[in-house]
């Protein structure tokens, strides 16, 4: 048996060789060229992705602070109109019947919040701000003509807070795309931007409507949102683009088959009923009661420093669920360390018990002054932890939908609540509103009980 010679079989190896080459290298191009052409997809919500900083997150963070100015801040001062409108245009209504203005704009501002936020997700923050703006600015602007009873309630009622719910869901939408480790100081700064309108729209009202009238100050009032919104409108970005999604109605019926979520609306719903109640009649209640027109119109900006205060401590600081858009906000960490039910729950007790033992026998200005401020911070835990108690009970892709779905359902016991105080008020008088107010209260707190008990499968030393 012959063999090829050895020059044959090195020629062969050689040429075996060229071609294994040949063939890596091909497809080593190969791989470099897919690995160009189709980079692996980087997940835009991994930490890394985040800037915290830089001009486009600070501008961002700057405009949200203005729109949590103009909404949530305008939405502190309801109880400044409630005592006007019934000393001037709508002098020869009930209580009861100019309560429904301020009920509307609560239940308005809030109800629509799932749908706003569907929008949101599918077109962002700029359409929201502009249509929010158009909304709130002209709603005001026809609020300072109004001289008719349902005037009022088309104005100031439906058509403004139809604006404060786009501009609010816009600003707390787009705010986490920016920020991870620095989204407690940037919650804190819009935060800011809430509690500080609360405190400049009642002094500003009680100083300028003695001097240039009610109508230029409601128009004093849209310019100067009108101004702060047209800065939101420039810098209000998310660092995400819109991802077109379907409206399934499903999604928002969904939440309500877990127990814990719907103890938790019930509970809410409860607490809510009697929540807004002091904040819309302390003024008019101090004034029967002697104090005079100056004074008791620095009422409701005490009441709304002591809530912004209140959030500072309230906050959780490592929310649950880090996806939770109210988590991990501020330096305070009292929710950390006690866990947002039981807090909740306690702050719940400690707002009703104000209403019975300091709201129900005050008849001095110092009686007046301090329950506002008390009230102020203790009523200022239940917006701050409602939605840490839903990270706490939800997968990550649910806690928007779910929060959203929350303050629809509260937004009905917000727009019944300060009508029926109103009833009693011009029935009875002011006893009877401060007893209603704290005993639904009292009753939302014992369910915060009941609804911690469920979450936490009836174990009492737990942190939840």
């Amino acid at each position: 048996m012959s063999h090829p010679p050895s020059s044959a079989v090195s020629a062969t190896d050689d040429s075996i060789r060229e071609k294994e080459s040949d063939v890596e290298q091909r497809a080593a191009e190969k791989d470099l060229s897919n690995s160009q052409t189709a980079p692996e997809p980087i997940n835009p919500w991994h930490p890394s992705q985040f800037p915290d900083g830089g001009k486009d997150a600070y501008l961002c963070l700057l405009g949200a602070f203005c729109c949590l100015f103009c909404s949530f801040g305008w939405l502190n001062c309801v109880g400044v109109f409630q005592n006007y409108y019934e000393t001037h245009q709508l002098r020869d209504h009930s209580s009861s019947q100019v309560a429904w203005i301020s009920s509307l704009q609560i239940f308005v501002m809030f109800f629509p919040g799932p749908i706003v936020g569907f929008f949101y997700d599918n077109h962002g923050p700029t359409y929201l701000i502009a249509v929010g703006a158009l909304f709130h600015v002209f709603g005001l602007m026809m609020t300072s003509l109004c001289t008719e009873y349902y005037q009022f309630i088309l104005a100031q009622g439906i058509c403004s807070p139809l604006g404060l719910n786009c501009i609010f869901n816009a600003a707390v939408s787009s705010l986490p795309s920016w920020f991870l480790k620095k989204r407690g100081l940037a919650y804190g700064v819009t935060a800011a931007g809430s509690g500080l309108g609360g405190i400049i729209f009642p002094i500003m009202a009680s100083h300028l409507i003695p001097q240039i009238g009610y109508g230029w100050t409601l128009r004093t009032f849209a310019f100067m949102i009108l101004g702060l919104l047209l800065i939101a409108f420039a810098t209000v970005r998310s660092r995400l683009p819109p991802k077109i999604r379907k409206f399934r109605l499903q999604v928002f019926i969904d939440p309500f088959k877990d127990l814990r979520f719907t103890m938790m609306v019930i509970s809410s719903f409860l607490f809510f009923l009697g929540l807004f109640i002091p904040i819309n009649f302390i003024e008019v209640e101090a004034m029967t009661n002697g104090m005079s027109v100056h004074l008791s119109s620095y009422l409701l900006p005490m009441l709304n420093a002591a809530r912004y205060v209140s959030a500072l401590f309230l906050f959780p600081r490592h929310s649950p669920n880090k996806s939770s858009i109210f988590g991990r906000v501020i330096p305070g960490a009292l929710a950390d360390k006690f866990g947002p039910y039981n807090l909740q729950a306690v702050m719940a007790f400690f707002t009703g018990i104000l209403c019975l033992a300091l709201g129900l026998p005050a008849s001095g200005n110092a009686a007046f002054i301090i329950f506002a401020a008390l009230y102020g911070f203790a009523s200022g835990g239940f917006v701050s932890l409602a939605p840490a108690q839903i990270a706490k009970i939800s997968n990550v892709q649910e806690i928007g939908v779910r929060t959203g779905v929350l303050f629809s359902c509260v937004s009905f016991a917000g727009l019944v609540g300060n009508p029926i105080a109103g009833a009693l008020v011009d029935g009875t008088g002011f006893d009877k509103v401060n007893i209603f107010a704290g005993v639904v209260m009292l009753a939302g707190a014992v369910l915060f009980v009941i609804t911690r008990m469920v979450v936490t499968g009836w174990k009492v030393a737990q942190i939840a």
